[in-house]
């Protein structure tokens, strides 16, 4: 099986302070590794470090050459622009062309008219994570995607994972609830405490 990633004796701070240390791990093709712990436990640090957003402290860690596609917490629309004009943005600047399979797999079909501004936080959310599927990169990053999420939403997403793991590829998520995916191990990273006791959780949303 290839490997998508490794993470070797990872060590992480935010805003300067460590808060994980000795994170090891790895992700092959087909394989999704849900990261769980409580607010503030770094889950969020990691996966800025893993898309190369910021420097791990310590350790070794091997990606895709081409990169990865990275969901954080915001949805990165561009407001006046409707859903199949932000689609299609994503598609140029990652060399793709057809967006109509991303439209279908997350059910916004009747909505690639309307502007992002005026959709529901659900229906952004829903739109936010199509992108991935334009983006051609084999490992997904993915921050809470289930948020905004109703059961139905939550239930296309899965479907989504499992056709990317399916076609080779891999997903890290960060989630604090069930998404249903039972293809998927979990890590829990309070076992990867930088210090006793926990970190501050000033900033519980980079969790």
């Amino acid at each position: 099986m290839a490997r998508m990633l490794e993470l070797t004796d990872i060590s992480v701070a935010r805003g300067g302070v460590p808060v994980l240390q000795g994170v090891t791990c790895a992700l092959g093709a087909g394989q999704a590794l849900i990261l769980t712990g409580p607010n503030g436990v770094g889950k969020t640090t990691l996966l800025r470090a893993v898309a190369g957003l910021q420097p791990v402290l310590a350790g070794q860690m091997t990606r895709p050459s081409e990169g990865v596609a990275y969901a954080a917490h915001a949805d990165a629309l561009k407001p006046t622009l409707s859903v199949a004009e932000n689609l299609s943005f994503w598609a140029e600047i990652f060399g793709t062309r057809d967006i109509a399979p991303a439209l279908s797999a997350m059910g916004l079909e009747g909505l690639r008219h309307r502007a992002a501004q005026n959709l529901s936080a659900g229906q952004k959310r829903r739109l936010g994570l199509a992108r991935l599927l334009v983006t051609g990169r084999k490992l997904w990053l993915l921050d809470e995607p289930t948020v905004s999420l109703d059961a139905a939403a939550v239930a296309l997403f899965g479907a989504v994972i499992r056709a990317h793991l399916t076609d080779g590829g891999a997903a890290l998520m960060a989630s604090h609830i069930d998404i249903g995916l039972s293809e998927a191990s979990t890590l829990d990273l309070s076992l990867f405490r930088a210090a006793p006791g926990g970190t501050d959780a000033f900033d519980e949303a980079f969790a």
